[in-house]
């Protein structure tokens, strides 16, 4: 048999051949790319770690450092505050003031975008027809409230003292003591309406002094607005036409804390009684420990301070009226035969949704909200957003009206409201703008309440009455 095998000699020159040409083969180690240079390239290897560990911080920190200097410009800085006792200067550290002096003095009118246009929020007469605009003659109001009667107590003038409202009622002399009942049948109105509408005793304080009772008897048109207990500052009313400043009265309600408040800050009352255009009025023996009460009298009663008045445009304090009153009286009630015109709510639309807002700002107690909106709800207010086709709810910092026994009424039950309930005007008002079913009124956007003054912003708490 033959043997299938091969041999095949392999000579060592031969190995040494191949195993030379393994290790050929053998891969190299790829170099590093760094920095060389010993303690340096562990310096700056250590440096670019920690860059890449850190960066997104880097970028953060810069972003807000400069998101809080925008918002420093933003805010402004707190004013310093008359403290009474020691007769110097305080910082309020609560209190944070927007810088009011970018926004005082501007006449820029506000704008909106109608079907791709901007226009003007309040279209004014041009100036020259301004400049001849007179009061009608007649008013555009028709209703069938032909008269309203103040309830007094004219038999305990001479017997009884004056006294504020206590903790356990807000009822004094001042308001009378309105019951459910006739509180009931002040809604049903007919050519002549009873009702509660303050000053129902002559001891009941909000004293005024024969002067200026005699100078506010000669008003036909009236801009008012009110400071009690020293909170706000006095602006000065701008944009009005000359022809207009003689036919139009100017008042401010002062009580003897903000006379002293505003004497502090260099404002004194002229021989003359003003300050600039205000005429101003100084009440004695307001009758609410609670100063938002009784802001509400020149606010809503401003029928019973002006007897003789048509017309009467409030300004809260906070603002600054910066547009010519019978231009204003002209767009918003002559135009639309309106015979009141309040600032809508900017934010909510139902009454029950401002309660809620009210207790979380703590504007007012929940217990007083709760009764409010519970009576409310026993007297069928249903939770609707809005009434005839407009928004219900008011913000009211701005009010136009004319002077008739409809909306004399009007105010008149508001105001008891606020009396019986929460000083929180907003959750009265749909309630008797529905009870009486008003539907001419305007109810005008924010927008136009925006082009209508520079809203500044309370400077600080107004200091409550002591009982």
């Amino acid at each position: 048999m033959y043997n299938n095998s091969v041999a095949i000699n392999i000579s060592d020159d031969e190995s040494d051949d191949i195993n030379g040409k393994k290790r050929a083969r053998v891969r190299r180690k790829r170099k590093k790319f760094g920095f060389r240079g010993g303690k340096n390239n562990d310096f700056l290897r250590r440096m670019i770690k920690n860059l890449l560990r850190w960066w997104l911080f880097l970028l953060i920190i810069p972003a807000i450092g400069l998101l809080l200097f925008e918002a420093s410009r933003m805010i402004g800085t707190t004013k310093p505050i008359h403290d009474s006792k020691t007769g110097g200067e305080k910082t309020d550290p609560v209190v944070v003031v927007v810088e009011a002096k970018p926004n005082l003095d501007n006449l820029t009118p506000t704008t909106r975008k109608i079907n791709g246009t901007r226009r003007p929020c309040l279209e004014l007469l041009p100036p020259e027809a301004l400049e001849h605009l007179d009061i009608p003659v007649h008013g555009h109001a028709s209703s069938h409230v032909k008269k309203v009667i103040y309830k007094s107590d004219l038999d305990a003038g001479n017997t009884t003292v004056f006294q504020r409202n206590t903790d356990t009622t807000r009822y004094n002399l001042f308001t009378g003591n309105q019951t459910l009942y006739e509180r009931e049948q002040s809604f049903k109105v007919s050519e002549t309406a009873e009702v509660h509408c303050g000053f129902y005793n002559e001891n009941g304080g909000y004293r005024i002094s024969d002067e200026d009772k005699a100078y506010m008897q000669t008003c036909k048109v009236v801009v008012s607005t009110c400071t009690f207990g020293g909170g706000d500052d006095l602006y000065q009313p701008i944009g009005m036409s000359e022809p207009s400043l003689k036919k139009v009265c100017y008042v401010a309600f002062w009580d003897e804390i903000t006379v002293a408040t505003q004497e502090a800050g260099g404002k004194k009352i002229g021989e003359d009684n003003m300050i600039g255009k205000w005429r101003i009025v100084v009440v004695k023996d307001l009758p609410f420990t609670d100063q938002r009460l009784n802001g509400k009298i020149p606010k809503m009663l401003t029928h019973r301070l002006f007897p003789l008045a048509r017309y009467s445009i409030w300004v809260d304090a906070k603002s600054q009226f910066r547009r010519d009153p019978l231009g204003v009286l002209e767009a918003l009630l002559w135009r639309r035969t309106s015979v009141l015109a309040i600032s809508e709510h900017g934010a909510r639309s139902s009454v029950y949704d401002e309660g809620k807002a009210v207790v979380k700002k703590n504007k007012a107690t929940p217990e007083e909200v709760e009764i409010q909106l519970e009576q409310y709800r026993l007297d069928g207010f249903p939770d609707e957003k809005r009434f005839n086709g407009k928004k219900a709810l008011s913000e009211a910092s701005v009010i136009v009206r004319e002077l008739t026994p409809l909306t004399n009424l009007f105010m008149c039950l508001w105001f008891n409201e606020v009396v019986r309930f929460t000083s929180r005007d907003q959750l009265s008002f749909p309630y008797v703008v529905r009870k009486l079913n008003m539907k001419n009124i305007n109810m005008f956007p924010v927008c136009v309440r925006k082009d209508l003054v520079n809203s500044m912003g309370h400077k600080q708490k107004a200091k409550p009455l002591i009982n």
